[in-house]
């Protein structure tokens, strides 16, 4: 791991450039302390690295739970409950790994995965208004479905008066520096990828806020700042770390959110796995039950210091691959970097304006609800968007374990359709027996199970008086037992209206149907 320093050591800074501004707007999206976004994001460098076999994977603070952990620190009512929740999701997780359930993440349709990011990213940028026009205050995104119209007037009226112009004025001009890094200037020099535009507009914000005065109207108030602890010797530093109240665990809720925290960073890791896999110009494979582990040992620590939950994160990992780096350590670096900076730099990151951290946060918001990316879903038909949108309708109008739900219910209700319309193909044709009218033939699918009854009767209810029917099981591997039933039972009650059915496999032809479960078990075993 310490042969190729030379690359894993200028990545490692990149990365932690990338992942400073991040941690700080993470936490915040959450609702939770600033500083416990630095702590998730230290011990996902450190301890997730060391464990984890993936080179190129970077840990932390994931923008795709921030959501639960807002709406989780407010049911709990307390942030030590919330870490204890995120110390249950940790085991939870081991125990997936252990388990061997790495493949968890093939079970959720892509439609739903990219409804659940979509409905994430739309909240994210909601959650970051009051914070762009400088209001301290928190006020309910859907106060608009109140029916007292007066107490609506009250409320935005109250906004109103509360707007910064300073807060504005730098949002606006670091979500256009922002755009412009990426879209011109990374794609000029390489040198900018080095300093992402993310850093850039924070170290921007620094200089606004020492250079405007604090009488000024363009100023930012010291309630608009990033509030990290600052420790004047090492015991104050240690207090600083907040630690989980496990008094909480006789109640229902904190397993729920546990579980919920463990499903949804674990399938969250899992597609980071994946896709950083694709990118590794090594082309090297991760092993995720590994990773699993990896992953819930670094919540289990992250929780009992106060940190958030961890994943293994799409745009740290990217930039690290970007940087050229060899193995894991520059991740596992990044993670000192970012604590050498709360030991070293808190006063200095105590000038940074949220609204920086906003205007971050809704270029992420953003790029998790491209435009194009819902264009694309759209025509891919009705099978992908109506998951789509209705995860993400579901999750923006309830929360996010009600939205993946009636997504994946959405998609179960469709493979269910359409397995009930691909049971088989049938095609009718004249009889050559001077007895028989018509023959129709119908050939199943590779799998007829009991999903497929409600077709095979339509058909069956359909055949015509002095008729053929041949049921042709070439490609058939299994038959459900049901089918079988059905086989046999029309095979019995039709006699009586000189329907004959035959039974056909790889040419051979089976004329006693009524014994249908018989033939068909020997066929297909």
């Amino acid at each position: 791991m310490f042969k190729h320093l030379k690359r894993d050591i200028p990545a490692s800074i990149v990365v932690f450039f990338v992942a400073l501004p991040l941690c700080l707007g993470i936490a915040l999206a959450s609702g939770a302390p600033l500083f416990s976004g630095l702590i998730s994001g230290i011990v996902g460098g450190i301890v997730v690295g060391i464990i984890s076999k993936s080179q190129v994977g970077v840990s932390g603070p994931a923008a795709g739970l921030a959501v639960i952990v807002l709406s989780a620190i407010a049911s709990l009512g307390k942030f030590e409950y919330f870490l204890a929740a995120v110390v249950i999701a940790g085991v939870f997780q081991i125990i997936l790994g252990v388990l061997k359930a790495g493949v968890i993440g093939y079970f959720f349709p892509n439609s739903v995965i990219k409804g659940m990011l979509a409905g994430i990213g739309i909240i994210i940028i909601i959650k970051q208004l009051p914070i762009v026009f400088g209001i301290n205050e928190e006020f309910d995104y859907l106060i608009f479905t109140e029916a007292n119209s007066t107490s609506v007037v009250r409320e935005y009226s109250q906004i109103l008066n509360n707007i910064s112009i300073g807060a504005i004025l730098i949002t606006l001009v670091s979500l256009l520096i922002i755009i412009f890094w990426e879209k011109v200037l990374e794609k000029k020099s390489k040198i900018f990828k080095v300093f992402p535009g993310s850093l850039v507009v924070v170290f921007l914000g620094i200089i606004y806020k020492l250079l405007v005065p604090q009488t000024s109207v363009l100023s930012i108030s010291d309630q608009n700042l990033v509030e990290v602890p600052v420790a004047s010797n090492f015991s104050e530093f240690i207090s600083q770390f907040t630690f989980p109240d496990f008094s909480i665990l006789g109640s229902l809720e904190i397993w729920v959110i546990a579980f919920t925290i463990a499903v949804v960073a674990s399938l969250e890791t899992l597609l980071s796995v994946e896709a950083t896999d694709k990118l590794d110009p090594e082309k090297r494979v991760t092993p995720t039950n590994r990773e699993l582990v990896a992953q819930g040992t670094g919540n289990i620590i992250s929780g009992f210091i106060g940190g958030l939950p961890i994943t293994q994160v799409i745009v740290r990992s990217s930039a690290n691959i970007q940087s050229n780096n060899k193995t894991k350590l520059s991740g596992i670096l990044h993670g000192f970097l970012l604590l050498i900076s709360i030991i070293a730099l808190p006063k200095l990151l105590n000038l940074i304006p949220l609204s920086v951290l906003a205007a971050i946060l809704l270029v992420v918001g953003f790029k998790l609800t491209k435009p194009s990316s819902i264009k694309t879903i759209v025509k891919q038909g009705m099978y992908q968007y109506v998951p789509f949108f209705v995860t993400v309708l579901g999750i923006v109008v309830f929360d996010l374990l009600k939205g993946i739900g009636m997504g994946l219910g959405i998609g179960l209700l469709f493979v269910l359709y359409k397995s009930y319309k691909n049971s088989h193909f049938l095609h009718k044709e004249e009889s050559e027996n001077k007895d028989k009218v018509h023959k129709t033939v119908i050939n199943m699918a590779e799998e007829v199970t009991f999903f497929n009854k409600g077709a095979l009767l339509r058909e069956l209810s359909k055949i015509e008086e002095n008729s053929i029917v041949e049921l042709k099981f070439d490609k058939t591997v299994f038959v459900d037992m049901d089918i079988m039933d059905i086989i046999e039972d029309f095979a019995e009650n039709t006699t009586h209206n000189n329907v004959e059915v035959k039974i056909s496999f790889n040419g051979k032809i089976y004329n006693e149907a009524s014994n249908a479960r018989k033939i068909l078990a020997s066929i297909t075993k």
